[in-house]
C-alpha cells in the first residue's frame, strides 16, 4: 500500500492534478463486552485502505480503495481527477491550500505492555471483577443494568503528497467505557458513564485501577438516590467540576472555533458557529480563562504529532486570557483566512476526507486551591459531574443537568442535591467565571462530526471553575 500511495500521487500529477495526496490507513480493533454479568460476542476488526485527494484547477476530487491492486489504484486516481473536473460548474470559489513546509518523518507510540501480551481470559476476568464490585453489598445500590466495554485499537498511517511530504506512524489506543444504571425507590433512576482512554498499551489499564474507580462511581449513584435533596433555586454561585468544564469547553469553544464551521462548510453536516471571522481578538471572558487544544499531550487519547495533511501538530490557543485568539484550521481554511494551518485535519478512516477536528481540548488551570473556590460562596451548588447536556447548532445556548452535586453553604460542602439544571449562553458562562483552581484532569471521548459521520478519539478536561450569580433551575 505504501508503494501504491506513491504511485497514486505520481499518476495524479501526470494526469494534470495541481496537487495530490494519498493516505494509507489501517485500523485494527479488538472489543471485549460484558453486559449485566454476561459476556457478549467480542469484536475483532481490520480495516485497511487508501484515500486519494486531488485538486484540479481549484476543484477537489476524492476516491478510495481497500484492495492492493495497481490497476484499481490507477482507476481510482482517474475517478478523483474526473470528480474534480466535474465540480467546476458547482464550485463558487476555487480551493487553495496554505503553503506548508515539506517534511519526512516516521513516528510511533511504543507501548510498554503490548495488548497481545495480556490474554483474552485476563481481560475478561478484569471486566468480571469490576462487575462483582459494582453488584456487591458494599455499593448499597441496585444496579440492574451494567455495560462494560474494553476497546483496544491500533492505527497505522502512511501519508504522501505531491509537495514532498512523507509521514508514517503507528499509534495504539485503549479505551474503557462503563455504563451504570442504578434503580431507587419508586422507580427513580440515575445513570453514570465512566470513560478512560489513552494512546498507549495495556500499562494504561493497570494505572487506571478500574475495579476501585468504577466501584466508587457505583457507590455514588446509590448515595444520590438515597440522600440527594432538591437544589436551591434562583441565582446562586456555582462551582463546576473538571468533567463538566471539559465538556463545556469542548462543545462551546472547540466546535465553534472549527474554521470550516465559521466559514459555512459544516452547516449541513454538523452545525454552525456563533463565532465569526470578525470576532478574532474579541474578549469572551476574564483573563483567568485560557482554552487550548493540544494534540501533542503525550499518551493522550487524541495524541498525534502530524495531522492527516502532513502538517506538524502544536498547541492551539483558542481563547487566550479571555480573548478569542485562533481557530482550528486545515490547509484549505488556513489559506482562505491568510494564516498557516495549525494541523487540525483528521479523518476517521481511509475512505473519509480529512476535515477540521479537535484533539485534546481543555481549560488551563490557574492558582486557586479548590477550598478557596468554596470559601467565597455563601450559597451555591458544586456540580462535580454531569448527567445530561444539550447545546444548539451554533454552540451558544447550553443546558447541563448535574449528577454528583452538593450544596455549598458558607464555604462548606453540605448534603448532596439532585439534578440541578444550569441553562446558560456561551458568552454568559465565560463572562461569569471569576476563579479557576490549579487542578487538571481529563476524560476520554469520541467526538462526532461530519456526514457521513466521523468519530475520532479526543480528551476534554480542565480545572474546577467558579461562576457567580447564575440561575439554577
Amino acid at each position: 500500500m505504501k508503494e501504491l500511495a506513491d504511485l497514486a500521487v505520481e499518476l495524479a500529477v501526470r494526469l494534470g492534478a495541481d496537487y495530490a495526496e494519498a493516505r494509507f490507513q489501517g485500523d485494527f480493533k479488538n472489543v471485549y463486552i460484558l453486559r449485566n454479568g454476561n459476556p457478549e460476542a467480542a469484536g475483532f476488526s481490520k480495516d485497511r485502505g487508501m484515500g486519494i485527494r486531488v485538486i484540479v484547477n481549484g476543484n477537489l476530487g476524492f476516491a478510495s480503495l481497500n484492495v492492493e491492486d495497481e490497476r484499481l489504484v490507477r482507476r481510482r486516481v482517474t475517478d478523483a481527477i474526473s470528480m474534480a473536473k466535474a465540480s467546476t460548474k458547482l464550485l463558487k470559489k476555487p480551493i487553495r491550500l496554505s503553503k506548508e513546509k515539506a517534511v519526512e518523518r516516521s513516528w510511533d507510540v511504543k507501548p510498554k505492555v503490548p495488548f497481545e501480551e495480556v490474554s483474552v481470559e485476563d481481560k475478561m476476568e478484569m471486566l468480571f471483577d469490576i462487575d462483582k464490585v459494582v453488584t456487591s453489598k458494599e455499593v448499597k445500590a441496585s444496579i440492574p443494568y451494567r455495560l462494560f466495554e474494553l476497546i483496544e485499537s491500533r492505527v497505522e498511517k502512511h501519508y504522501v503528497n505531491s509537495e514532498g511530504t512523507l509521514i508514517s506512524c503507528s499509534v495504539p489506543r485503549i479505551l474503557f467505557r462503563g455504563v451504570l444504571t442504578a434503580l431507587g425507590e419508586g422507580g427513580s433512576t440515575e445513570q453514570d458513564i465512566v470513560r478512560k482512554g489513552e494512546s498507549s498499551g495495556w500499562e494504561a489499564v493497570k494505572k487506571w485501577n478500574l475495579i476501585e474507580h468504577v466501584g466508587e462511581r457505583a457507590k455514588t449513584l446509590g448515595r444520590i438516590l438515597r440522600e440527594a435533596v432538591s437544589p436551591p433555586k434562583g441565582k446562586v454561585d456555582v462551582v463546576l467540576g473538571s468533567q463538566v468544564v471539559g465538556l463545556i469547553v469542548h462543545e462551546s469553544v472547540g466546535h465553534p472555533c472549527e474554521a470550516d464551521r465559521i466559514l459555512g462548510r459544516e452547516a449541513a453536516q454538523a452545525g454552525e458557529s456563533f463565532i465569526t471571522v470578525g470576532m478574532l481578538g474579541s474578549r469572551i471572558g476574564p483573563e483567568e480563562v485560557t482554552v487550548v487544544d493540544d494534540p501533542t499531550l503525550e499518551n493522550s487519547y487524541g495524541f498525534y504529532l502530524y495531522d492527516d495533511e502532513g502538517v506538524e501538530a502544536r498547541r492551539r490557543f483558542l481563547i487566550k486570557e479571555g480573548v478569542i485568539n485562533e481557530f482550528l484550521h486545515n490547509r484549505e481554511t488556513a489559506f482562505e483566512l491568510g494564516v498557516q494551518s495549525n494541523a487540525s485535519a483528521r479523518a476517521s478512516r481511509f475512505d473519509k476526507e480529512p476535515i477540521v477536528r479537535m484533539a485534546n481540548t481543555f481549560m488551563m488551570p490557574k492558582d486557586y486551591d479548590f477550598e478557596e473556590l468554596l470559601e467565597g460562596v455563601h450559597l451555591g451548588v458544586y456540580i462535580r459531574t454531569f448527567g445530561e447536556w444539550n447545546i444548539d447548532d451554533r454552540r451558544y445556548n447550553m443546558r447541563f443537568v448535574g449528577r454528583e452535586c452538593y450544596l455549598i453553604k458558607n464555604g462548606v460542602l453540605m448534603n448532596m442535591v439532585r439534578r440541578p439544571i444550569l441553562e446558560i449562553t456561551t458568552l454568559g458562562f465565560y463572562g461569569s467565571i471569576d476563579a479557576v483552581d490549579k487542578t487538571l484532569s481529563f476524560e476520554a471521548a469520541t467526538c462526532g462530526k461530519g456526514d457521513p459521520p466521523q468519530g475520532i478519539p479526543v480528551w476534554h478536561g480542565g480545572p474546577n471553575v467558579r461562576i457567580r450569580d447564575i440561575e439554577v433551575i
